[in-house]
């Protein structure tokens, strides 16, 4: 099942990462100055676990990013668009790798299984 998870992300990360350059075409160094910027939230978890989670969570949850996309879209907000195009892309890319939404209690719990040193208990 994971690597069905894996394949799915992967043909959606194409999708996002086809459809912003469709929309935006030559705009690809704003898609590769702002790629990892929701990667930025890990920042957080210098202050607390809780905060850290839900921030990465907030950053990487893709019905938000896919409403933001709608709104923006809907409401002619390009920079919106844009954004929520990149942050879906990376969401995909990340969950290629396994990197899911974090549980606020550990940061190597995610809803796709335990990554980094906690690995070892998917089994």
């Amino acid at each position: 099942m994971k690597y069905i998870l894996k394949l799915e992300s992967l043909a959606l990360c194409a999708l996002f990462t086809s459809a912003y350059f469709y929309f935006f075409p030559g705009k690809w160094g704003i898609f590769l100055s702002l790629f990892f910027v929701p990667d930025v939230a890990f920042a957080l978890y210098l202050i607390t676990k809780k905060l850290g989670a839900m921030a990465y969570n907030f950053f990487h949850h893709q019905g938000i990013l896919i409403a933001s996309m709608a709104i923006g879209y809907f409401c002619k907000l390009e920079w919106l668009t844009q954004i929520a195009l990149i942050f879906l892309a990376h969401s995909t890319f990340d969950r290629i790798f396994g990197y899911g939404l974090k549980y606020l209690d550990n940061f190597d719990r995610t809803h796709l299984g335990w990554i980094g040193k906690s690995k070892h208990l998917n089994q």
